[in-house]
């Protein structure tokens, strides 16, 4: 991980076995952890938003660094506290992995923007000085996910008090201990570093009825929905200014320039990454016939389980069975409990016993096969024959469904990835690297777990949740 020092890191293993051992015996809630009661955690939204807008206030008058010093304490507490975050998270959620839910708060803690990305512009000319300056909303009220809640709890707090609001959140149902010690944690970093006691708030049982209240309510000046299409529609017909961080179903193509050793492992890296629950990670494949088999043994040597076509439809209906519509409609829905399982677990239901080192389940399928048309997010990753560049694009745009989310590519051939990345239009394009890469893991850039393709704002950091104010002094200060 970037920015970690060998101190940090030994201070890290010996809080890991610390909490390994001591989260293992402790019993929590959505409102307690421990016997200790979850600060900022409230039974009404409308008395959680009133929390919150006093946050907003205290925030509002303190200094940037005084806010600074906020973040740097939440980053210590979410480093120390990792491996607590990540053993709840699988324990509630049942989906994905301790080690790699750890790996994804250390990220967080280290690659989240905080007030250095709050920039003021200045323009000068023979008429004055303008001043532009990156302001609060006020209150944000958020939606958040069961894939990365603590997470996202973490690294939206993190932008959005750098920018210098307040925030409620209104956390998935089925992740609300996870996401309530996040915020509990948040809160904590606050006081410790002389910020108000109650800066961010959540509820203790959220609803639809709840986050209803949050999205009508006055105070609420910004909406941030990670999630499904779902709730990211509801946001984004609430009248009020919202980011939307919506589905995926990010394809990779692979042509005959790749290096396939390192193509192989790096998409079986990245789509098993906490058994596929980023919404950035590799799900499904469109390889180059004559390097197809090549990229399928590099895959099976990095831990890719190989069904077949007859075990792959067999599959299908477990993991994506039909359901009826709010219309009537028989449609197909991602089961709960196969959303990010273990591969191992996921093969037992089609009675095929294997390892833990089996961390990824490969086939080869048809384009219209539901593996490739469905965002699973489950280690499962179907393979598609091409027989040339445009065919693959073609196909991968379309799998893509528009989401123009995430797409990844390995090539060596310019053309070929320069065309691809202008037909597919995606957010996030990572080109011969896990998908992870795209977040700042083992990349460039900055991290984040709000990634709002609907509404433009893409990869968000705290400058997203700011508004733009002018101040203009007409005719002075305007020194050359």
């Amino acid at each position: 991980m970037a920015n970690i020092t060998e101190a940090e890191i030994r201070k890290i293993v010996e809080n890991i076995i610390k909490g390994a051992s001591a989260s293992k015996k402790t019993e929590w809630t959505s409102t307690e952890y421990g016997g200790r009661k979850l600060v900022g955690v409230y039974s009404d939204m409308n008395e959680a938003i009133d929390a919150a807008e006093r946050g907003y206030k205290a925030v509002r008058a303190m200094t940037v660094e005084q806010r600074e010093k906020i973040i740097t304490e939440i980053r210590r507490l979410t480093r120390e506290e990792a491996q607590i975050m990540a053993e709840i998270g699988v324990s509630e959620t049942g989906m994905g992995r301790v080690d790699h839910k750890r790996l994804k708060h250390l990220l967080v803690a280290d690659k989240t923007p905080g007030t250095e990305d709050i920039v003021s512009e200045a323009k000068t000319g023979d008429s004055g000085l303008t001043l532009t300056e990156m302001a609060p909303f006020g209150v944000v009220g958020a939606i958040t996910p069961s894939t990365n809640p603590s997470e996202t709890v973490i690294c939206n707090s993190i932008g959005m008090i750098a920018a210098g609001n307040g925030v409620v959140f209104n956390p998935h149902p089925n992740a609300i201990c996870t996401s309530n010690y996040a915020v509990d944690l948040v809160n904590r970093a606050s006081a410790l570093a002389g910020g108000p006691e109650v800066l961010v708030c959540s509820m203790d049982k959220p609803t639809l009825d709840s986050a209803a209240v949050m999205q009508s309510h006055p105070k609420i000046k910004l909406l941030v929905c990670t999630g499904g299409p779902g709730v990211v529609k509801a946001v984004l017909s609430s009248g009020k200014k919202a980011i939307g961080a919506g589905a995926g179903n990010p394809p990779v193509i692979v042509d005959d320039t790749a290096d396939i050793k390192k193509a192989g492992k790096d998409i079986i890296d990245g789509c098993t990454f906490d058994n596929n629950l980023p919404c950035i990670a590799e799900k499904e494949v469109f390889a180059f016939a004559n390097i197809a088999d090549e990229l399928i043994a590099e895959m099976q040597k990095n831990g890719a389980y190989l069904i077949t076509k007859e075990q792959a439809d067999k599959l299908a209906p477990i993991v994506l069975p039909e359901k009826t519509g709010k219309n009537g409609k028989t449609v197909k829905a991602v089961s709960r409990d196969c959303v990010g399982r273990d591969a191992d677990v996921l093969l037992a239901k089609i009675g095929i016993s294997v390892g833990k080192d089996v961390r990824c389940i490969i086939c080869e399928t048809g384009f219209d096969h539901d593996f490739v048309q469905h965002e699973l997010m489950m280690p499962i990753l179907p393979i598609v024959r091409v027989g040339n560049i445009e065919e693959a694009i073609e196909l991968a745009v379309k799998a893509e469904h528009g989401n123009r989310h995430t797409a990844h590519m390995h090539s060596k051939n310019i053309d070929h990835l320069s065309a691809f990345a202008k037909a597919v239009e995606t957010t996030i394009f990572v080109k011969n690297a896990p998908s992870y890469a795209g977040i700042g893991f083992g990349g460039e850039g900055h991290t984040t777990f709000t990634i709002a393709g609907p509404t433009g704002e893409g990869i968000t950091s705290a400058r997203s949740f700011t508004r733009k104010r002018r101040c203009v002094m007409a005719d002075s200060f305007r020194i050359i």
